[in-house]
Protein backbone atom coordinates (compact mmCIF):
# COMPACT_ATOMS: atom_id res chain seq x y z
CA UNK A 1 0.00 0.00 0.00
CA UNK A 2 1.19 3.34 -0.82
CA UNK A 3 1.97 5.75 2.08
CA UNK A 4 -1.24 7.51 3.50
CA UNK A 5 -1.41 10.66 4.71
CA UNK A 6 -3.82 11.65 6.91
CA UNK A 7 -5.78 15.01 8.49
CA UNK A 8 -6.30 14.85 12.24
CA UNK A 9 -9.17 16.98 14.07
CA UNK A 10 -8.10 16.91 17.94
CA UNK A 11 -11.39 18.36 19.63
CA UNK A 12 -10.73 17.38 22.99
CA UNK A 13 -11.95 14.74 25.82
CA UNK A 14 -9.80 12.90 28.22
CA UNK A 15 -7.59 11.77 25.98
CA UNK A 16 -5.23 14.82 26.31
CA UNK A 17 -6.28 16.10 29.34
CA UNK A 18 -4.36 16.73 32.56
CA UNK A 19 -4.56 16.81 36.45
CA UNK A 20 -5.73 20.30 37.88
CA UNK A 21 -6.87 21.18 40.93
CA UNK A 22 -10.69 20.75 39.80
CA UNK A 23 -9.89 17.52 38.32
CA UNK A 24 -8.61 16.71 34.66
CA UNK A 25 -8.87 19.34 32.36
CA UNK A 26 -8.12 19.64 28.75
CA UNK A 27 -4.58 20.87 28.08
CA UNK A 28 -3.52 22.66 24.96
CA UNK A 29 -0.52 21.64 23.21
CA UNK A 30 -0.35 18.37 25.11
CA UNK A 31 -1.78 15.80 22.89
CA UNK A 32 0.01 16.88 19.69
CA UNK A 33 3.39 16.91 21.48
CA UNK A 34 2.34 13.57 23.26
CA UNK A 35 1.22 12.37 19.19
CA UNK A 36 4.34 13.42 17.47
CA UNK A 37 6.28 11.19 20.03
CA UNK A 38 4.20 8.31 19.14
CA UNK A 39 4.42 8.53 15.79
CA UNK A 40 8.21 8.61 15.96
CA UNK A 41 8.22 5.43 18.25
CA UNK A 42 5.89 3.67 15.84
CA UNK A 43 7.10 1.66 12.68
CA UNK A 44 4.84 2.52 9.51
CA UNK A 45 3.38 5.46 11.27
CA UNK A 46 1.42 7.88 8.94
CA UNK A 47 2.48 11.25 7.83
CA UNK A 48 -0.35 13.24 9.27
CA UNK A 49 -1.90 17.13 9.93
CA UNK A 50 -3.22 17.77 12.77
CA UNK A 51 -5.62 20.30 13.56
CA UNK A 52 -6.46 20.99 17.45
CA UNK A 53 -9.41 22.98 18.30
CA UNK A 54 -9.41 25.79 20.78
CA UNK A 55 -10.73 25.75 23.07
CA UNK A 56 -10.74 22.05 23.45
CA UNK A 57 -14.36 20.19 24.09
CA UNK A 58 -14.88 18.42 27.26
CA UNK A 59 -17.43 16.46 25.42
CA UNK A 60 -20.08 16.79 27.86
CA UNK A 61 -20.07 20.22 26.36
CA UNK A 62 -20.50 18.86 23.10
CA UNK A 63 -23.65 20.95 21.04
CA UNK A 64 -24.80 20.06 17.18
CA UNK A 65 -22.93 22.80 16.13
CA UNK A 66 -19.41 21.16 16.78
CA UNK A 67 -20.53 18.82 14.35
CA UNK A 68 -20.95 21.05 11.75
CA UNK A 69 -17.28 21.98 12.35
CA UNK A 70 -15.79 18.91 12.35
CA UNK A 71 -17.96 18.35 9.02
CA UNK A 72 -16.27 21.51 7.67
CA UNK A 73 -13.15 20.83 8.08
CA UNK A 74 -13.09 17.08 6.58
CA UNK A 75 -14.91 18.83 3.86
CA UNK A 76 -12.07 21.44 3.37
CA UNK A 77 -9.48 18.66 3.09
CA UNK A 78 -11.45 15.91 1.65
CA UNK A 79 -9.46 15.99 -1.33
CA UNK A 80 -5.93 16.43 -0.26
CA UNK A 81 -5.47 13.38 2.40
CA UNK A 82 -6.29 9.96 2.05
CA UNK A 83 -8.18 9.34 5.79
CA UNK A 84 -9.30 11.46 8.98
CA UNK A 85 -8.85 10.71 12.47
CA UNK A 86 -11.10 12.49 15.25
CA UNK A 87 -9.80 12.59 18.14
CA UNK A 88 -13.12 13.30 20.53
CA UNK A 89 -14.25 12.63 24.26
CA UNK A 90 -16.15 9.23 24.90
CA UNK A 91 -18.95 10.85 26.87
CA UNK A 92 -20.67 11.87 23.55
CA UNK A 93 -18.02 10.24 20.63
CA UNK A 94 -21.14 7.97 19.89
CA UNK A 95 -23.36 10.69 19.26
CA UNK A 96 -20.53 12.19 17.06
CA UNK A 97 -19.72 9.00 14.93
CA UNK A 98 -23.60 8.83 14.47
CA UNK A 99 -23.82 12.23 12.96
CA UNK A 100 -21.02 12.15 10.89
CA UNK A 101 -22.05 9.24 9.14
CA UNK A 102 -25.24 11.29 7.75
CA UNK A 103 -23.54 14.38 7.20
CA UNK A 104 -20.63 12.95 5.46
CA UNK A 105 -22.73 11.25 2.22
CA UNK A 106 -20.93 9.20 -0.31
CA UNK A 107 -17.93 9.00 1.62
CA UNK A 108 -15.30 7.08 -0.14
CA UNK A 109 -12.45 7.47 2.42
CA UNK A 110 -12.16 6.29 6.11
CA UNK A 111 -13.26 8.39 9.18
CA UNK A 112 -11.93 7.12 12.59
CA UNK A 113 -13.30 8.30 15.75
CA UNK A 114 -11.24 7.91 18.75
CA UNK A 115 -10.76 8.76 22.61
CA UNK A 116 -10.02 7.44 25.79
CA UNK A 117 -10.84 6.27 29.23
CA UNK A 118 -7.55 7.09 30.90
CA UNK A 119 -5.45 10.02 29.36
CA UNK A 120 -1.89 9.96 28.07
CA UNK A 121 -0.47 11.73 31.18
CA UNK A 122 -1.42 8.75 33.07
CA UNK A 123 0.31 5.37 33.19
CA UNK A 124 -0.98 2.98 32.22
CA UNK A 125 -3.49 3.99 29.87
CA UNK A 126 -5.56 3.06 26.49
CA UNK A 127 -5.07 6.11 24.91
CA UNK A 128 -1.49 5.86 22.84
CA UNK A 129 -3.12 2.03 21.69
CA UNK A 130 -6.50 3.91 20.23
CA UNK A 131 -4.45 6.06 18.77
CA UNK A 132 -2.31 4.07 16.67
CA UNK A 133 -5.19 1.90 16.29
CA UNK A 134 -7.02 4.52 14.75
CA UNK A 135 -4.11 6.38 12.66
CA UNK A 136 -3.97 2.05 11.55
CA UNK A 137 -7.79 1.94 10.46
CA UNK A 138 -7.55 5.74 8.87
CA UNK A 139 -5.17 4.57 6.24
CA UNK A 140 -7.23 1.91 5.13
CA UNK A 141 -8.31 2.08 1.54
CA UNK A 142 -10.64 -0.48 1.74
CA UNK A 143 -12.86 1.60 4.35
CA UNK A 144 -15.20 4.38 3.17
CA UNK A 145 -17.61 4.61 6.48
CA UNK A 146 -16.95 6.36 9.85
CA UNK A 147 -15.40 3.89 12.53
CA UNK A 148 -14.58 4.05 15.95
CA UNK A 149 -11.88 2.47 16.91
CA UNK A 150 -11.82 1.63 20.96
CA UNK A 151 -10.14 -1.43 22.94
CA UNK A 152 -8.58 -2.85 19.77
CA UNK A 153 -11.91 -3.04 17.89
CA UNK A 154 -12.87 -1.32 14.48
CA UNK A 155 -16.75 -0.46 15.01
CA UNK A 156 -19.55 1.34 12.86
CA UNK A 157 -20.03 4.57 13.99
CA UNK A 158 -23.71 5.14 13.53
CA UNK A 159 -23.93 1.25 15.49
CA UNK A 160 -22.16 1.98 18.36
CA UNK A 161 -22.53 2.77 21.98
CA UNK A 162 -21.08 3.62 25.14
CA UNK A 163 -21.95 0.93 27.34
CA UNK A 164 -19.46 0.60 30.17
CA UNK A 165 -18.67 4.00 32.27
CA UNK A 166 -15.30 2.98 34.03
CA UNK A 167 -14.20 0.33 31.62
CA UNK A 168 -11.19 0.14 28.74
CA UNK A 169 -13.90 -1.21 26.32
CA UNK A 170 -16.74 1.36 26.90
CA UNK A 171 -17.85 0.69 23.63
CA UNK A 172 -19.98 -1.82 21.93
CA UNK A 173 -22.04 -2.19 18.83
CA UNK A 174 -25.60 -4.45 20.20
CA UNK A 175 -27.23 -4.92 16.81
CA UNK A 176 -24.17 -5.12 14.69
CA UNK A 177 -21.02 -6.98 14.74
CA UNK A 178 -17.54 -5.52 14.63
CA UNK A 179 -16.27 -4.61 11.55
CA UNK A 180 -12.39 -5.25 12.89
CA UNK A 181 -10.34 -6.03 15.37
CA UNK A 182 -6.69 -6.77 16.26
CA UNK A 183 -5.85 -10.09 17.81
CA UNK A 184 -1.78 -10.95 17.18
CA UNK A 185 -2.98 -8.60 13.79
CA UNK A 186 -5.24 -6.54 12.24
CA UNK A 187 -7.88 -8.09 10.86
CA UNK A 188 -11.13 -6.80 9.40
CA UNK A 189 -14.40 -8.28 8.01
CA UNK A 190 -14.69 -6.64 4.49
CA UNK A 191 -18.05 -8.29 3.74
CA UNK A 192 -19.27 -6.21 6.81
CA UNK A 193 -18.26 -3.14 5.56
CA UNK A 194 -20.20 -0.24 3.52
CA UNK A 195 -19.09 -0.61 -0.48
CA UNK A 196 -17.43 1.97 -1.85
CA UNK A 197 -19.67 4.66 -3.13
CA UNK A 198 -20.65 5.51 -6.69
CA UNK A 199 -21.36 8.93 -6.31
CA UNK A 200 -19.48 11.86 -5.51
CA UNK A 201 -18.47 13.15 -2.05
CA UNK A 202 -21.33 15.76 -0.33
CA UNK A 203 -21.07 17.25 3.34
CA UNK A 204 -24.03 18.25 4.72
CA UNK A 205 -24.96 20.94 7.48
CA UNK A 206 -27.28 20.18 10.14
CA UNK A 207 -29.47 22.98 11.41
CA UNK A 208 -28.19 23.34 15.08
CA UNK A 209 -31.26 25.28 16.22
CA UNK A 210 -33.54 22.69 15.33
CA UNK A 211 -36.38 21.79 18.45
CA UNK A 212 -35.38 17.89 18.79
CA UNK A 213 -36.08 16.32 21.76
CA UNK A 214 -35.46 13.14 23.99
CA UNK A 215 -38.03 11.47 25.92
CA UNK A 216 -38.05 8.48 28.52
CA UNK A 217 -40.84 6.39 29.42
CA UNK A 218 -40.91 5.30 32.65
CA UNK A 219 -43.14 3.64 35.40
CA UNK A 220 -44.36 6.86 37.12
CA UNK A 221 -43.32 9.39 34.30
CA UNK A 222 -45.60 12.25 34.46
CA UNK A 223 -47.82 12.49 31.63
CA UNK A 224 -48.19 15.96 32.23
CA UNK A 225 -44.58 16.98 31.94
CA UNK A 226 -44.57 14.81 28.54
CA UNK A 227 -47.60 16.42 27.18
CA UNK A 228 -46.00 20.12 28.23
CA UNK A 229 -43.32 18.46 26.10
CA UNK A 230 -44.77 17.62 22.97
CA UNK A 231 -46.78 20.75 23.36
CA UNK A 232 -43.76 22.95 22.62
CA UNK A 233 -43.13 23.47 18.56
CA UNK A 234 -40.96 20.44 18.57
CA UNK A 235 -39.69 19.78 15.21
CA UNK A 236 -38.85 15.62 16.46
CA UNK A 237 -38.35 13.69 19.19
CA UNK A 238 -36.75 10.41 20.06
CA UNK A 239 -39.07 8.48 22.42
CA UNK A 240 -37.54 5.94 24.50
CA UNK A 241 -39.95 2.96 24.88
CA UNK A 242 -40.04 -0.39 26.76
CA UNK A 243 -38.89 -3.99 25.12
CA UNK A 244 -40.27 -4.10 21.58
CA UNK A 245 -41.36 -0.44 21.97
CA UNK A 246 -44.06 -0.78 23.86
CA UNK A 247 -45.63 2.40 26.39
CA UNK A 248 -48.39 2.28 28.85
CA UNK A 249 -51.06 1.95 26.06
CA UNK A 250 -54.17 2.52 29.34
CA UNK A 251 -52.57 6.20 29.72
CA UNK A 252 -55.12 7.56 27.19
CA UNK A 253 -53.77 11.54 28.09
CA UNK A 254 -50.36 10.23 27.00
CA UNK A 255 -51.44 8.99 24.02
CA UNK A 256 -53.65 11.66 23.35
CA UNK A 257 -50.30 14.37 23.42
CA UNK A 258 -48.45 11.51 20.94
CA UNK A 259 -51.16 11.75 18.57
CA UNK A 260 -51.60 15.73 18.36
CA UNK A 261 -48.35 16.16 18.62
CA UNK A 262 -47.69 14.04 14.74
CA UNK A 263 -50.98 15.54 13.25
CA UNK A 264 -49.00 19.03 13.60
CA UNK A 265 -46.23 17.06 11.96
CA UNK A 266 -43.70 16.93 14.75
CA UNK A 267 -41.66 13.45 14.04
CA UNK A 268 -41.56 11.40 17.18
CA UNK A 269 -39.36 8.04 16.46
CA UNK A 270 -39.79 5.37 18.50
CA UNK A 271 -36.99 3.67 20.42
CA UNK A 272 -36.55 0.48 22.78
CA UNK A 273 -34.07 1.23 26.10
CA UNK A 274 -32.77 -2.07 25.54
CA UNK A 275 -29.52 -2.38 24.80
CA UNK A 276 -30.09 -4.72 21.71
CA UNK A 277 -32.85 -5.83 20.27
CA UNK A 278 -35.91 -3.47 17.88
CA UNK A 279 -39.09 -2.12 17.73
CA UNK A 280 -41.71 -4.03 16.70
CA UNK A 281 -45.23 -2.22 17.37
CA UNK A 282 -47.10 -4.80 15.61
CA UNK A 283 -46.25 -7.17 18.16
CA UNK A 284 -48.10 -6.05 21.46
CA UNK A 285 -51.39 -3.46 22.05
CA UNK A 286 -48.95 -1.46 24.19
CA UNK A 287 -47.24 -1.05 20.91
CA UNK A 288 -49.54 -0.78 18.19
CA UNK A 289 -51.00 1.93 20.26
CA UNK A 290 -48.04 3.79 19.45
CA UNK A 291 -48.32 3.14 16.08
CA UNK A 292 -51.69 4.59 15.94
CA UNK A 293 -50.66 7.53 17.49
CA UNK A 294 -48.54 8.44 14.42
CA UNK A 295 -44.60 7.55 16.02
CA UNK A 296 -42.45 5.94 13.73
CA UNK A 297 -40.07 2.66 14.35
CA UNK A 298 -36.92 3.08 15.11
CA UNK A 299 -36.27 -0.40 14.24
CA UNK A 300 -32.55 -1.48 15.24
CA UNK A 301 -31.17 1.88 15.29
CA UNK A 302 -29.49 3.08 19.06
CA UNK A 303 -30.70 6.20 20.39
CA UNK A 304 -27.60 8.30 19.53
CA UNK A 305 -28.04 7.20 15.66
CA UNK A 306 -32.08 7.92 16.23
CA UNK A 307 -31.35 11.50 17.23
CA UNK A 308 -28.64 12.60 15.12
CA UNK A 309 -30.24 11.10 12.08
CA UNK A 310 -33.33 13.39 13.30
CA UNK A 311 -31.03 16.57 12.87
CA UNK A 312 -29.94 15.57 9.67
CA UNK A 313 -33.17 14.27 8.12
CA UNK A 314 -35.13 17.61 9.51
CA UNK A 315 -32.47 19.74 8.36
CA UNK A 316 -32.42 18.45 4.66
CA UNK A 317 -34.64 20.75 2.04
CA UNK A 318 -37.61 19.01 1.18
CA UNK A 319 -37.16 15.94 -1.41
CA UNK A 320 -39.31 12.99 -3.29
CA UNK A 321 -39.24 11.07 0.51
CA UNK A 322 -40.67 12.73 3.64
CA UNK A 323 -38.69 12.28 6.90
CA UNK A 324 -40.62 9.53 8.31
CA UNK A 325 -39.74 7.63 4.37
CA UNK A 326 -35.73 8.59 5.28
CA UNK A 327 -35.95 7.61 9.02
CA UNK A 328 -37.13 4.41 8.54
CA UNK A 329 -34.38 4.10 5.19
CA UNK A 330 -31.41 2.86 5.75
CA UNK A 331 -28.57 5.20 4.35
CA UNK A 332 -25.22 4.60 6.04
CA UNK A 333 -25.69 1.28 7.30
CA UNK A 334 -27.47 2.56 10.83
CA UNK A 335 -30.63 -0.44 10.85
CA UNK A 336 -30.87 -3.41 9.49
CA UNK A 337 -32.88 -3.97 6.43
Amino acid sequence: MAHRRLFVIYAGGTIGMQKTAAGHAPAAGYLPTELAAIARRTPGFPDYLLKEYSPLIDSSNLQPAHWNQIVEDIANHYHDFDGFVVIHGTDTLAYTASALSFMLENLAKPVIVTGAMVSLAEQPNDAEQNLVDAFYWAGRSTLHEVCIAFNRQLLRGNRARKLWGADMGAFGSPNYPILGRFQGEAELNAALCLPPPSQPFRAHRIDPELAIAGLKLYPGHSTRMLAAALATPLRGALVESYGAGNAPDADQALMAAFAEATARGCVLVNCTQCISGKVEMSQYAAGSALARAGLISGLDMTPEAVLTKLYFVLSQPAGLLNPEDLLTTNLRGELSA
